[in-house]
């Protein structure tokens, strides 16, 4: 599978968040404390929490079905500006390509670690602290990628995404980043307008990214990280930031949603590729970065099948059309949806 990089360099001007019995566990651990029949019953009580943290709430935008939703009216000039022909690319599968990974790794942690001390290039729409990155955090591509380098964090103990573009690990816990934020799961706030984040659109990245065991139980049920190459000065909820190349009501805003028609036939592909595209079609796709066209975006994880994933690259730009998803939205610093 022929990689490419999912994204672009950023603009100049860019990237400007508990449970009693974690806390407990935490000042326990500090205090040097150990209780054994405490000790169970907080780990049972953390193991529950982590089980029970979602990438996305149930009533979040990442969540909505849209494939009954109408047609954006300028959708036919938004697919012929990302590019009609161009093939559907799952930036995301197993081993190596010119020696590193593919897709964006996920560090699981279920256990609180320190915070660590993180700084950034552009701090104005970062988050400046609350991120607890273990030491063994992945870095997109490897750690010697020269790429977007993304670090995505799922903190399944406190519930929380810690997102990092450009990052460097800097010795102990400390890390350096083009700009980064912290992202509660449990909550549909987004970002303050005109905040970016890890990505251009000013979105978590976790939540939109294909997750190798939600394909292999044949079932993703959410919308899908996507890149275009260029995008208009504009971004459409629930985007809170632009990384436009022109101001040109051609190209696609930043948080467009795209969806695979109806019509297109999935039937024969291989099963992970099949839930992929069922999740096209139901959910869609965001438009979250700038990047090469038609790039979906996966975890990096062994299991993948880079012949299942490959029938995907059999669809193209024409398969898609641009959904009108603003009747979804409930309030515009939500990421919740209207109650159906």
């Amino acid at each position: 599978m022929a990689a490419q990089p999912a994204g672009v360099p950023r603009p100049a001007r860019r990237i400007r968040s508990v449970a009693t019995v974690l806390a407990v566990a935490c000042a326990c651990l500090v205090s040097g404390y150990t209780d054994p029949g405490r000790s169970e019953a907080m780990t049972a009580a953390a193991a529950a929490t982590a089980a029970d943290c979602e990438t996305a709430l149930p009533d979040s935008f990442w969540r909505a079905p849209v494939d009954t939703l109408p047609v954006h009216p300028d959708s036919a000039r938004y697919v012929s500006s990302i590019g009609a022909s161009a093939p559907l690319h799952p930036d995301f599968g197993s081993g190596l390509v010119d020696g590193r990974p593919i897709g964006i790794p996920i560090t699981v942690s279920d256990m609180t670690v320190p915070e660590s001390k993180v700084s950034f290039d552009i701090a104005e729409e970062s988050d400046p602290s609350g991120y607890r990155i273990p030491q063994n955090a992945r870095i997109e591509n490897g750690p010697a990628s020269d790429g977007d380098r993304h670090v995505v964090v799922w903190d399944r103990g406190l519930c929380r995404s810690y997102e990092l573009w450009d990052a460097k690990p800097q010795g102990g816990n400390a890390w350096h980043a083009g700009g980064g934020a912290v992202f509660d799961l449990r909550s549909n706030t987004l970002r303050p307008d005109g905040w970016t984040s890890a990505d251009a659109a000013g979105l978590a990245i976790l939540p939109g990214l294909v997750r190798y065991d939600e394909a292999a139980s044949g079932r993703v049920d959410h919308a899908i990280r996507i890149t275009v190459p260029r995008s208009d000065r504009s971004y459409v909820w629930p985007a809170r930031h632009q990384a436009g190349a022109a101001a040109d009501p051609a190209l696609p805003p930043m948080g467009l949603r795209l969806r695979l028609k109806s019509s297109v036939d999935t039937s024969q592909l291989a099963p992970q590729a099949k839930a992929v595209a069922e999740a096209l079609k139901k959910y869609g796709a965001i438009v979250a970065d700038n990047g090469s066209a038609w790039f979906i975006s996966g975890e990096e994880n062994s299991g993948w099948d880079n012949d299942q994933l490959a029938g995907l690259k059999g669809f193209k730009g024409s398969d898609f059309e641009a959904v009108d998803a603003s009747g979804l939205q409930q309030s515009p610093d939500s990421g919740a949806v209207v109650p159906k």
